[in-house]
């Protein structure tokens, strides 16, 4: 029997400007992520859409969850194959696109890890992880949009 994972948060919108949605440019898009004995995450929408730029937005914690899930597969397969991992670090690129009925969605993900390996001569059966740690991410396999990964070592 697969075990079955369960996640809960609580969204609070915190925006209310002292009109509620009267209209559209009457409220803010401030809002907070909580979970259960960790610190809030302010969140905003994207600035194109009246947010706030010193927040997170949902866009950036998507294209951050992917490479989370991506880094974490990857380091634990590093590990069981004697490969050691000294560093790494991720700027991954999402891409969005805009419908005509004022909705969207992502294209894409690219993920540009970069890892530094204690046995530099190990780069090419690394490589090699970061495929399979595609093929295990959890979110990766969640999202209808392609997930690509360009690593490189150093």
């Amino acid at each position: 029997m697969p075990k079955t994972h369960h996640y809960e948060v609580s969204v609070t919108w915190t925006g209310n400007s002292g009109t509620g949605t009267s209209s559209y440019r009457a409220f803010e898009r401030a809002h907070e992520v909580e979970a259960k004995g960790k610190p809030p995450i302010v969140g905003s929408s994207d600035p194109s859409f009246r947010g706030d730029a010193g927040r997170w937005n949902p866009e950036e914690l998507l294209v951050a969850s992917v490479s989370q899930c991506h880094m974490l597969w990857f380091l634990h397969l590093c590990s069981t194959k004697g490969i050691v991992v000294t560093a790494y670090t991720d700027s991954p690129y999402g891409t969005m696109v805009e419908t005509p009925d004022g909705g969207g969605r992502f294209e894409e993900v690219i993920l540009r890890p970069r890892a530094v390996l204690d046995d530099p001569t190990k780069a090419d059966e690394a490589a090699g992880l970061h495929e399979q740690a595609h093929n295990l991410c959890f979110i990766a396999n969640s999202v209808n949009f392609t997930v690509r990964h360009e690593p490189t070592f150093g």
